[in-house]
């Protein structure tokens, strides 16, 4: 057999590694080709809008996985925690939010598997203590008992703010502790569980979160059931209103919506629905006979606003 020469054998060694790096770049562009072709074809289909909340809540399961399959890195789930036909609100406070742990322990059931790299994060060190121990009934305080919903799961758990009790009523947090201390380079799942009650600390600490640890570990972050629309809707004048308007401009335009349901009430009743990857929907619901399936009258690509909804949208199908 021939013997090859020094400079032939690392020329063919050049010319293996170059050949492979081609290969792989072709596959490369193979798959993200394939996955705008599957992304396309999805956004044709129309999502029902869901019967229940085990209905809903698989829903928004697949949504979320679907999203971070395809790269997104913060999500939004949003959806009445009171009945599917309410808005946030319809409740009072401490129930709603109480219904919020419940929907968020049946939603993590999807991750079980992954339960020692998925971080939850609660809105506070008081709602993490419930989370774990349960609440009993407090009729004056308006609150009722509920066991604990996390007492026994392998996730891992923290919260965003720690609170000054004589101060939390008020929402200000004098502590400056923040979140990302508890995150791990081996965690792949973030979920920040609804931060609606006090937004300006807790979604505050949400963007901290994502800007010290989530993104440059690039771990995928989920806010359930944060109400982003109180945000979203609103102008915030930087010196009037410096922290909200950091969220508004820097943490808003980087969320993509997985699954979201605001309901319209009135003369006008119906439903903006989106299931990732969409399109967005707009339903209409029967005044007089909410037994009558939803009806969609309006599709599109792009998030319309709620005014939009309210003003135009509904109206147009009298």
């Amino acid at each position: 057999m021939q013997c090859l020469s020094v400079n032939k054998l690392a020329g063919l060694r050049a010319a293996a590694l170059a050949n492979s790096q081609a290969v792989r770049s072709q596959v490369h562009i193979i798959r993200q080709l394939d996955r705008v072709r599957t992304v396309a074809q999805r956004t044709d289909v129309q999502y029902v809008f869901p019967a229940n909340y085990d209905q809903a809540l698989r829903q928004a399961q697949e949504a979320v996985k679907a999203a971070v399959l395809d790269g997104h890195k913060i999500l939004e789930v949003d959806f009445p925690v009171g009945g599917l036909t309410g808005v946030q609100g319809d409740g009072e406070g401490q129930t709603e939010m109480n219904a919020c742990m419940g929907y968020l322990r049946q939603f993590m059931n999807a991750w079980r598997q992954e339960a020692s790299t998925t971080r939850i994060f609660f809105p506070d060190s008081g709602e993490l203590a419930v989370a774990l121990s349960g609440q009993n009934q407090d009729p004056v305080a308006g609150r009722a008992a509920l066991e604990p919903q996390f007492a026994d799961s392998r996730f891992q758990l923290g919260y965003l703010t720690k609170q000054n009790a004589a101060w939390a009523l008020f929402g200000v947090n004098f502590d400056k502790w923040s979140p990302a201390e508890l995150v791990k380079d081996t965690d792949t799942l973030i979920i920040v569980a609804y931060p609606w009650f006090n937004p300006k600390e807790e979604l505050s600490a949400t963007l901290d979160l994502y800007e010290r640890k989530a993104k440059g570990l690039d771990i995928p972050m989920v806010i359930f059931n944060g109400d982003l629309d109180k945000i979203r809707g609103s102008y915030h004048i930087p010196m009037l209103a410096p922290v909200l308007s950091k969220i508004s401009d820097s943490l808003i335009p980087k969320v993509t919506a997985a699954y979201y349901i605001h309901n319209f009430k009135g003369s006008r009743p119906g439903a903006l629905f989106y299931r990732y990857p969409g399109p967005w929907q707009v339903l209409r619901r029967n005044p007089t006979d909410p037994e009558v399936p939803m009806k969609v009258i309006w599709t599109g690509t792009e998030r319309p606003t709620l005014k939009q909804v309210s003003l135009e949208i509904l109206p147009s199908d009298l």
